[in-house]
């Protein structure tokens, strides 16, 4: 049994407040840089060749996944027999600061090399599986048990509407002037940003960077860490090792959560395919330049937050693992529907009718049909990430959350890397990028159905 220093009953409205916003200035990093904007920006712009630039996000995925596979278990099992959980995770969050504003330096022809660029996108992976293993091991004493589900859900919700504003910030100050001309905005980006060179794509990397820093504060004042055991690093470190191989001794005894972990691996790597590739399927598929893209990542990021609401709420009405099934089951319907919409086709149908009104961007029947499905997309993702993480808090024991929080991150990263190789395989094999997306519902079917073996997670607490 996995032995670890007691959580102090120290829950505050507060600190769960604090420890909400940590996530919420986090998130931002993957909805504005490695889904909306700068990762297409990179992949369009600097790399030039949407192929050549996937494989080069894959690979930094795949690398940065490798890392956490090795090193987040014992991390966090090590941890655990430190007690103290604060002082790594401000270490994580001053690295990982640091990691995302060098992407400022990503320049068309010139600035950081290719090499150097997969190396920051790996480590960006691995710190941030590393933040997320430290933050959720702190939800419990940050919200106690029965606020972990509120938390968890208004956690997403809102990175999603701190993403909401991010992105209407750069939409009005940095992408529509000079390009419309609407009075009450200014005549060209403001800072006088060159878009020539990129920059008022470059911008969003030091704008989430100076947001994940000054947010995170909160947490680090108000959510109490437990106490430190005394032991040496050193000692931590073979205690913790010592406490994986009895966690995997004792599989029997774990039986559901490790069952729901490997249900997790599998269903996660499609949910993290989503968020790497559904930006560049959109921008390939429907068309869309950097101002309608600004304009689908909003409207997806609004809908997103009604997603981690109610993830809250289906958790606690429905039991978390009723609802996650719920969830990935509308997901792998909308995605189905979305792979048969493009410029010119409605759900696999031909399409060839007029605009249906005049505007700047989603005049047509197929991007408004796109576009809704994308929010049912960004609905169900972000529902499913809350319910997982709560669904782990019900199916785990009490005084090995950290070593099982290090085997969450473990179960949604250890495989990234099949995710972006299958949709590459399938990009190649069928030469269009749907036939690309096709692997990603295989692997949230078979994930739906690994839950079906978990028992627990129902609406009631664990004693």
């Amino acid at each position: 049994m996995v032995v670890t220093v007691p959580v102090a009953p120290s829950a505050t409205r507060r600190a769960a407040n604090a420890w909400v916003l940590a996530q919420a200035v986090r998130d931002p990093y993957v909805i504005i840089i490695a889904i909306y904007i700068f990762a297409p920006y990179y992949v369009t712009r600097v790399v030039g060749d949407p192929v050549q630039g996937q494989a080069l996000v894959a690979s930094a995925n795949k690398w940065g996944g490798w890392v956490v596979m090795a090193t987040a278990p014992l991390l966090g099992a090590m941890v655990d027999r430190l007690g103290r959980r604060k002082p790594w995770l401000a270490g994580v969050i001053a690295v990982l600061v640091l990691a995302i504003a060098s992407l400022w330096f990503a320049v068309p022809g010139g600035g950081l090399p290719q090499p150097a660029m997969v190396a920051i996108f790996a480590g960006i992976t691995a710190l941030f599986a590393y933040h997320e293993m430290l933050h959720n091991a702190l939800l419990i004493p940050a919200a106690g048990m029965a606020g972990a589900a509120r938390a968890s859900g208004q956690a997403l919700a809102g990175g999603n509407a701190v993403s909401v504003a991010m992105l209407v910030a750069v939409l009005f100050a940095f992408a529509l002037p000079g390009r419309v001309d609407w009075g009450w905005l200014p005549a060209a980006p403001l800072w006088g940003l060159d878009p020539a060179k990129g920059e008022p794509d470059r911008i969003t990397t030091l704008i989430v960077a100076v947001a994940m820093a000054l947010g995170s504060l909160p947490l680090f004042f108000r959510v109490a860490d437990d106490k430190p055991s005394g032991l040496s690093i050193g000692a931590a470190f073979r205690a913790g090792a010592g406490d994986l191989v009895g966690l995997f001794r004792g599989v029997r005894g774990h039986r559901d959560a490790l069952l729901f972990l490997l249900a997790r691996m599998i269903y996660t790597d499609g949910l993290t395919a989503i968020l790497v590739f559904s930006g560049l399927y959109a921008a390939g598929v429907m068309h869309w330049a950097t101002l309608q893209m600004l304009g689908y990542g909003i409207i997806l990021s609004i809908a997103a937050v009604a997603g981690g609401l109610l993830a809250g709420v289906l958790d606690t009405r429905l039991g978390p693992k009723l609802a996650l099934k719920l969830e990935l089951t509308l997901l792998i319907i909308a995605e189905i529907l979305v792979l048969g919409t493009a410029p010119d086709h409605i759900l696999y149908q031909p399409w060839s009718g007029p605009p249906l009104w005049q505007g700047p961007m989603f005049t047509t029947l197929p991007e408004i049909l796109f576009l809704g499905l994308g929010c049912l997309i960004a609905i169900t993702v972000t529902a499913a990430y809350a319910s997982s993480r709560t669904l782990l808090t019900r199916v785990a024991p009490r005084d090995g959350m950290g070593v099982f929080f290090g085997l969450y991150a473990l179960s949604g990263t250890c495989t990234m890397w099949l995710g972006p190789l299958l949709v590459e395989l399938g990009t190649r094999i069928g030469k269009t990028q749907a036939a690309g997306m096709m692997p990603i519902i295989a692997m949230l079917a078979v994930g739906l159905t690994a839950l079906f073996l978990v028992r627990g997670g129902g609406r009631h607490l664990p004693e």
